[in-house]
């Protein structure tokens, strides 16, 4: 049953159309679209305040001789390289984690730049006051929410820290400081706020579209489930039993093989009955037209299989429907080699021999193996959908599995009465 709400939810999210950016997993579907989003608000944002701070720069600096063109470079590079990397969505946390390093440093080394610098003005702030939001919103992008908190009272704080240590702790300094601290500190905490609201709210939106969809993978497996036992209950009552009271009854070799045929398409139906389409045309094939069909069938089960052949000329051409039994049983010991052996030196040959004449099909793996004897009798992988289906047609199924892997042999032979 896990295996079929996977595959229902696999179905269901393979409807959801995808864009370039929104090959996600799952569960982060709205996430991944509010970070690309966040991003590209971040970049255009902090290109405005950036170029404001890049402005005030180039006026007279509180630097002393020496630190104003180092200290520009310092703080300007990292943050053209973050807003470049934001507006492209390409490694956004990385260079906004390391402009948000790089600012707070060159905050700390401020009272050391300054010092033997011209006295500064109360009224006026240095070009780097204006890239403290900026900071604190590269928090956002780069860093978890408790590290985004730190930066965004940190970094006013030592602002108004190293501002004082500037201007030597003078009173008229204390206020216009105050002020600017409390600023960047509200507007730091709306965009913090902001931020995680949307996060939050991405969050919440994907743990129920993963509900739902979950919900609806269970009623889907469920519906399926009761459709599947009713198909089966009803091939039983209309074949299987009609085909053992036409053995019971038989009394003449005519009525007898009457009722080994009636047996025969019943095992098929049976073996064949998780498969919707039609069982098709008898009309015979060529031989090499069985690895063909089992790499499409194999590809459409997600596993890239090239099937080896050595087919002699003048191999018999096989029935469709024993061709198609061949295919859908080496087909389940191919799924069988996936499932359990993680289809290690997978490898599948056809053959084919004008003498006696007929097509086999060996399926190979070196996975640990198995005790065939072992396998319980609810188990229906080998016994119907290889063992039955082959029987069903005159053919013939041999496995071999030890430690050092596992052989699945399919044969057919054209002088066998199928």
């Amino acid at each position: 049953m896990a295996e079929t709400d996977r595959s229902v939810l696999d179905d269901a999210w393979g409807r959801i159309p995808h864009t370039r950016e929104g090959q996600a997993e799952q569960g982060s579907f709205t996430q991944t679209r509010i970070e690309r989003v966040i991003t590209l608000i971040v970049g255009p944002g902090s290109l405005v305040l950036g170029a404001q701070a890049f402005a005030a720069a180039f006026g007279p600096g509180d630097e002393a001789e020496g630190w104003h063109v180092p200290l520009v470079l310092a703080v300007f590079l990292p943050l053209l390289a973050m807003i470049v990397a934001c507006t492209i969505g390409r490694f956004a946390r990385v260079f906004s984690g390391i402009f948000a390093v790089v600012f707070v440093l060159a905050l700390a080394l401020w009272p050391i730049a300054t010092a033997g610098g011209p006295p500064p003005a109360p009224t006026e702030n240095p070009w780097i006051f204006y890239l403290i939001n900026v900071a604190t919103v590269a928090t956002v992008v780069a860093f978890p929410i408790s590290l985004q908190i730190t930066w965004t009272v940190a970094a006013p704080l030592l602002f108004g820290v190293v501002r004082l240590v500037q201007a030597g702790g003078r009173s008229e300094f204390i206020l216009p400081i105050a002020l600017d601290v409390t600023f960047a500190l509200i507007l730091g905490s709306v965009l913090l706020t902001l931020g995680w609201m949307y996060r939050s709210i991405a969050a919440n939106v994907d743990q129920a579209r993963a509900s739902a969809v979950s919900s609806y993978a269970s009623a889907a497996a469920t519906a399926a489930t009761e459709h599947e036992r009713v198909a089966v209950a009803a091939l039983m009552h209309d074949s299987v039993l009609g085909a053992l009271l036409a053995a019971e009854r038989a009394a003449t070799p005519r009525e007898r093989t009457l009722a080994v045929s009636m047996a025969r398409e019943a095992l098929t139906r049976l073996a064949n009955a998780e498969k919707d389409p039609l069982e098709g045309s008898d009309e015979p094939v060529a031989a090499l037209r069985l690895a063909d069909d089992l790499e499409a069938a194999a590809r459409e089960l997600g596993v890239e299989l090239t099937v080896a052949r050595a087919v002699e000329e003048g191999t018999p051409r096989v029935p469709g429907r024993v061709a198609r039994a061949l295919v859908l049983a080496a087909l389940q010991a191919v799924a069988n080699a996936v499932q359990h052996a993680d289809a290690q030196g997978l490898t599948v040959l056809l053959t084919g021999s004008t003498t006696p004449g007929g097509v086999a099909v060996r399926v190979r793996d070196t996975g640990p193996g198995f005790d065939v004897a072992a396998i319980p009798a609810d188990r229906l992988g080998i016994r119907g959908s290889i063992d039955a289906r082959l029987a069903a047609v005159g053919g013939r199924s041999e496995i071999d599995s030890h430690a050092g892997g596992t052989t699945v042999t399919l044969e057919w032979e054209s002088g066998d009465r199928w």
